[in-house]
């Protein structure tokens, strides 16, 4: 019979039954029968994994315990029991090398987290009980991303929680190896397990965390080890667990092992019992396949090379795509052959640039004029149909800032748009091309009312309204008279006016997107603004308007901006290379209404007919909302759901110092 009690122990995950009072404990190797109470997407996989969030994003997850320990030594009593916990770990994301958001265990009043925010929260808190001392949490964060709203001190760290995201110790991930003292770190993205012990001591309230591989044993020295006051954090009784929460980005959280144990040791895990963390990579092939699938994979590309030879030879060189409805978009449509002629065959040195969704060419058509021809993508959401409709009705506006789109041409797989030719190219390169010549101020600002001017006709002055999407100086094009003209309308779209815009994909380009994108997915006049207050700071300044360090911190230019303007010094931020000739006046509108444009709430930010009215002086600018002062650009646009991790790297705000030091100081 003690033979059976002990299969059963090992089989069923562990559970040692609960003794009363002050030894309680117990322990999981493996979850498989396990009696835990589960919310969210935390459930036991068929392996006996304990899964705390699956791959959807923005959702959370919590395993508990189901019974509340008894933490103090006496109802109302603030002496505390000793405790310590093992676990065992594991974080698979997207990438190797990128996860989506932490893990915690944790020590809470309830198992009730309904009001706990996803993402960055980690399903703990939200923004507005972080740090309240109602909520009566402790906890050990494993974070895989840097927030600065937190005081992160790396985007790979551990912390110890007490009623909220903001950590009273913290170190990066890793352990101190015995043999040598050295420290070690550990990713915790690295889709491996890993093991942790966390200790409390009722006297001294001592806290020590230790973590280590799974192939090592426990180091003597622990990572984390600090004083924590917890007689008035845990309830007499709480309940211990664990919690996490995705982001943008999905990830899978995993516990392969759990011991729990007041006032002694935890009992120690069984690590070869344990189940094993799902295979995120390739199995080694066999030796046959090494040889064989090489030569199998030479004849394939051969034969596919062969047939491909011989079907293009069968193809017209200048074959296009052409269906019955583009009849009606005659006028507007080149030929292939046309195009192929005026660019020399698109060859590279004709190359114009570069984007993120095509090449760029210079032609010259046989009427001797001058064109720009975009090769993008053949395809759209909308359908081929409705894509070249827009493309032909974007092809009839006309303004004097706006850069023409002539017409267009289908081939094969792609979609070639034929534009104006700029001969002076983008304005990125004459703000950040240190081999060009600094634009003048009063080059700056006329190239900034020709784009406010521009922006005014598609929102307001066409027959009907045109988001732009995209705006940014790399799609500001200067012509011969250095004029700036807004171009590139590949993420354009159109509506009538009075009606709203169409949900849509979030599209554009960080550090232009306003923040109420991330859960809208609406483009509109207003997120137009933004993005074009984005480039007043840039054209001003010469920054772009996030910029990333050297250890990989990003820093908001319009963070800098708002804190000389609070300190009264706004101008200080105008670009060094004009080596302070410039208009006082001018600049400090500038940089103040591109203030007004990046306010985080849309229906704060001016219309371009208000812009317009600012920049020519026929209205004066008001000044900024005092409410503004307190306002951090990337907290609120992860207030407001956009997480700027789906750019996938740390960021920080920019203090005054780091800015400048970046560019070199003043």
């Amino acid at each position: 019979m003690p033979l059976l009690v002990l299969l059963l122990f090992l089989g069923l995950g562990g559970l040692l039954p609960a003794a009363s009072g002050a030894n309680e404990q117990f322990i999981f190797n493996g979850f498989t029968g396990a009696n835990l109470s589960f919310d969210g997407m935390a459930t036991v996989t068929p392996d006996g994994l304990l899964m705390l969030t699956n791959a959807t994003s923005q959702l959370k997850g919590h395993a508990f315990y189901p019974a509340p320990l008894q933490f103090h030594r006496a109802p109302n009593s603030t002496a505390m029991e000793s405790f310590s916990t093992a676990f065992v770990i594991g974080i698979i994301g997207a990438f190797e090398d990128l996860s989506s958001h932490g893990m915690a265990f944790i020590i809470a009043k309830s198992r009730n987290f309904t009001s706990a925010l996803p993402g960055q929260f980690m399903g703990l808190v939200n923004s507005a009980t972080n740090g309240n001392a109602s909520n009566h949490l402790f906890a050990v964060e494993f974070d895989t991303i840097l927030n600065s709203e937190f005081n992160d001190m790396s985007g790979n760290h551990v912390g110890i929680d007490v009623n909220g995201l903001n950590s009273v110790d913290a170190d990066n991930a890793g352990y101190y190896d015995d043999a040598t003292g050295a420290f070690r770190n550990l990713s915790l993205v690295s889709r491996k397990a890993m093991q942790v012990w966390v200790d409390f001591d009722g006297q001294s309230m001592q806290v020590n965390v230790t973590m280590a591989p799974l192939d090592v044993a426990r180091p003597k020295k622990p990572l984390l080890s600090t004083t924590v006051n917890l007689s008035s954090v845990i309830d007499d009784t709480a309940y211990v667990g664990f919690s996490s929460a995705t982001g943008i980005l999905f990830c899978r959280h995993y516990v392969l092992g759990w011991s729990f144990k007041m006032n002694g040791a935890a009992p120690a895990l069984n690590i070869s019992s344990l189940p094993s963390l799902p295979v995120t990579s390739p199995k080694p092939r066999s030796k046959t396949l090494e040889i064989v699938l090489p030569i199998a994979s030479a004849v394939l590309v051969f034969a596919v090379a062969v047939v491909v030879f011989v079907f293009m030879r069968r193809r017209r060189m200048y074959a296009e795509v052409k269906e019955d409805w583009e009849a009606a978009f005659g006028p507007h449509r080149f030929s292939y052959k046309d195009l192929f002629h005026a660019t020399d065959g698109f060859s590279d040195k004709r190359l114009l640039g570069i984007g993120g969704f095509g090449r760029v060419y210079r032609g010259v058509l046989a009427s001797k004029m001058e064109v720009a021809v975009k090769k993008v993508a053949h395809g759209s959401r909308q359908g081929m149909r409705e894509f070249v409709a827009e493309v032909v009705s974007i092809g009839r506006l006309r303004h004097r800032n706006l850069v023409q789109l002539l017409g267009y041409c289908r081939r094969k797989d792609e979609l070639l748009l034929v534009y104006d030719y700029m001969p002076n190219g983008s304005l990125d390169k004459y703000l950040f091309d240190q081999s060009k010549i600094a634009l003048s101020w009063g080059q700056r600002f006329r190239i900034i009312k020709g784009v406010a001017s521009g922006l005014l006709y598609l929102h307001e002055d066409w027959e009907q309204v045109v988001v732009h999407r995209d705006i940014k100086a790399s799609n500001v094009l200067l012509d011969k008279e250095m004029n700036g003209r807004l171009g590139d309308f590949g993420l354009a779209r159109l509506y009538d006016h009075g009606t709203d815009p169409h949900t849509t994909h979030v599209v554009g380009t960080m550090g232009y997107m306003a923040p109420e994108l991330g859960h809208t997915g609406k483009a509109s006049k207003a997120s137009d603004v933004f993005a074009f207050g984005a480039l007043m700071l840039e054209v001003a300044c010469g920054r772009k308007p996030v910029v990333q360090d050297a250890r990989d911190n990003r820093l908001v230019l319009v963070d800098w901006v708002l804190d000389r303007w609070r300190a009264g010094s706004v101008t200080d931020t105008v670009d060094c290379r004009l080596v302070g000739d410039f208009v006082e006046h001018e600049a400090s509108l500038v940089l103040k209404l591109g203030l007004l444009c990046l306010h985080p709430l849309p229906r704060a930010r001016p219309g371009m007919r208000q812009v317009m009215q600012y920049l020519e002086g026929d209205v004066p600018l008001p000044e900024l909302s005092p409410t503004y002062q307190g306002l951090n650009m990337l907290a609120l646009m992860r207030d407001q759901g956009f997480d700027p991790y789906i750019m996938s790297f740390p960021v920080i705000s920019a203090s005054v110092s780091t800015m400048s030091d970046l560019s070199g100081g003043r």
